[in-house]
Order: structure tokens, then sequence, then C-alpha cells
């Protein structure tokens, strides 16, 4: 039996809006990563082509939503339809499920190219002579609800591989709502299982994989998107699977712990990766002490790093002020702007007080802080 090979995806999301991000000063940032979803089918079937793979399985969430624009949902097919000698399989997730996305799927069978296929009913589709796949479509979106059920009682033709495919949480006996046992592999004797939903690279065991999305959409993962290039020698061999890299994002988050006296800036500066900005999207969160001259020095640094990046954040929530006299002594050393330091710093170490107002008194000191140091420049 030749060996069949075939690309896993999943959570293309395409069409997501990125609204809940804040955009950049210029405005590009939604729209730049937007395209970089459209532009993974690329790179998926770039992947193919080099793995010697004529399939590409989409294991749910090809579609942000139920109701894609007609431009989002053609424009992929024909990219799609471009991709000579590979055949796309797109499964129904949660955000595209059958219920609430029907006119999707309808205008999926009635436009998409030869090459794709929409996998909308639970029942085995014939991929090859080699190979029987046995999708399971997402109805509806509803926790708790095992959409892999079918496949124990799903037929395949004798001596084939038994390729399933689904979308949703492995069971982690939690309140999660996740649902797929950990070992329906071996209760529906499958090959292998392409899931869909987790965002990230997860292996559950040898032959049950979750790629994650081919480019990334979160501070979570720290690592660009891939998809599994997987061959099957036979019915019953062990998967080979690769991961090839397709995101052109990196979504990163980087801790930073401060005490008082460390060059702050420098800690910063010696944090940030020295190339490829552009494509980085970057929170670091401070933690620990710092002086107001300290904080300011950090936060100057950051302002000026942030335009070489697709995002850069520094989150200071964490970070506690260390009072020093030269801090105060630089804001005023006698009259009002004295006294209101004097208050500020005396609020902020106050623990009678709500942890909230002291939160408040030690940003106004540090903004009072930044204002005065701006001004002398």
């Amino acid at each position: 039996m030749t060996a069949f090979r075939f690309i896993h995806s999943s959570d293309l999301h395409l069409g997501r809006r990125f609204a809940s991000l804040p955009d950049t000063p210029d405005g590009n940032l939604r729209g730049r990563l937007m395209e970089a979803r459209h532009a993974a089918i690329g790179r998926l079937a770039a992947a193919a082509r080099d793995h010697g793979a004529a399939h590409v399985l989409l294991a749910g969430d090809t579609f942000d939503s139920a109701t894609p624009s007609a431009a989002v949902v053609r424009q992929a097919l024909a990219a799609m339809g471009e991709a000579e000698g590979i055949h796309w399989w797109l499964l129904p997730g949660n955000h595209d499920n059958l219920r609430e996305a029907e006119p999707l799927w309808d205008a999926i069978r009635r436009d998409a190219p030869a090459n794709v296929q929409a996998l909308t009913e639970a029942a085995p589709v014939e991929c090859a002579p080699e190979a029987t796949l046995l999708p399971c479509p997402v109805e509806w979106r509803s926790a708790g609800r095992d959409p892999t059920e079918p496949l124990a009682g799903m037929p395949s033709a004798p001596g084939a591989l038994r390729l399933a495919l689904a979308h949703g949480g492995v069971t982690d006996f939690t309140d999660s709502g996740a649902s797929v046992p950990p070992d329906r592999d071996r209760s529906a004797r499958l090959d292998y299982l392409a899931l869909g939903d987790w965002h990230g690279r997860l292996e559950v065991g040898p032959r049950v994989h979750y790629p994650g999305s081919p480019e990334q959409d979160r501070f979570r993962h720290d690592r660009r998107g891939v998809c599994l290039a997987v061959t099957l020698a036979g019915p019953g061999a062990p998967p080979e699977v690769t991961e090839v890299e397709t995101g052109s994002f990196l979504w990163a988050r980087k801790s930073l712990r401060l005490t008082p006296g460390e060059d702050a800036a420098a800690a910063l500066g010696a944090l940030l990766p020295a190339t490829g900005r552009r494509g980085i999207l970057l929170t670091v969160e401070a933690g620990g002490r710092a002086s107001l001259a300290e904080q300011a020095a950090l936060r100057a640094t950051a302002r000026r790093a942030a335009p070489e990046f697709a995002l850069f954040r520094l989150v200071t929530d964490a970070l506690a002020s260390h009072y020093e006299a030269a801090d105060l002594d630089e804001i005023d050393r006698a009259g009002a702007l004295r006294l209101a330091a004097d208050r500020l710093r005396d609020e902020a170490l106050d623990e009678a007080l709500a942890p909230e107002q002291r939160e408040i008194a030690a940003q106004a000191l540090a903004r009072l802080y930044a204002i005065v140091r701006e001004g002398r420049t």
C-alpha cells in the first residue's frame, strides 16, 4: 500500500476582525492580521506540495462566524481552487456550525471549485482508494456534547485507512464542557483523529492531534502557528507527524521582574527580540519593585521600541513603587507639588486603604513624576 499523506489544519477563522484588539496609531494592524489569515491558505497549500500531500483536512472553524461576507468566502474558495492538485476538505466547527451557518454551507456547496468539498454530513467519504474520511460536523454550538460519538458506528472500506475529523475539546474532567473522549481513536478503530477547536498545538496521543490555528490570534501559545504534515504507511501503522510553521505573526507574552536599583530600561531592552519586530505582537508584564525614576525610564524605553513592533504593550499593574526621597525632591522640594506628592505617597503606602485606592494613588504619583520630569527636558 502506498503511504497516504495529508495536511491537518483547523481554526483559520477567516474574516476575524480583531475588534477587541487595540489598533496601532497608523490603523493598519487589524487589516494586516486579517490578510495574514487569508494568506494562510497559500501557506497550507505550499506545505502540502513540500510534503507530497494531495489533501488538506480543515477540522472546523474555517470561518470566524456563521455569516462571513461574500468577499471573504469567495476569495477563500478561489485561493483554494488555485492550489492545483490539492483537495480541500472543510468541516463545520463551532463558529461556522451547520445550524447557524446553513446559508454559508449552501453557498460553499454551490460555489466551491471542484477541489473543495464541504463535509456537512456525519457519513463516510472516500477521499482516496486507500483512505476513508469519517467527518463529525458540528450541528450547533453547544458545550458538553461529544461530536465524535457517531464515529464508532461509521463503516469504512475493508483495508482502508480510517481518518476522522472533529471539532471540540478533549475531556479534561473539569467544568469546561470538553467532551471528546481521549481514547476515541481506539474505540472507533481510527488510524488518525484530526481535531480542531484548541488554537495551540497539542498532541493528545500518537493518533490524536490538534494542529492549532495556522495563524495565531491570541497571547497564549508564544509560538507561530503550524500545520501538521501527516504520513500513514497503512492501516494500524503509527502516524508520522511533522510540524510545519505557517504563521507570519508571533503573539508573545514576556515577564519582567524588577528590583530597586536595577536599570529598568536596560532590563527591558535585553528582553526584547533583536530582529523580526514588525511581525511580533508583544505584551511585557512588569512586576517587582522600581523607583519612580526607574519606572519613567522603563516607560520611555517602551515608547521608543513600540513603533518597531506590530503591537507592543507594557503592562505595569503588578509593578510596585519603591519611593526614594530623591524622586520626591525631583518633583519639588517644597510647595504645592511637594505636598501633593507626599500625600499620594502616603496613600499609596497606607495599608488601611483598599488596594484599589492605593493603586490609584501610586499611579497618580508616577504620572505626576513623569509630567514634571518631561517638563524639564
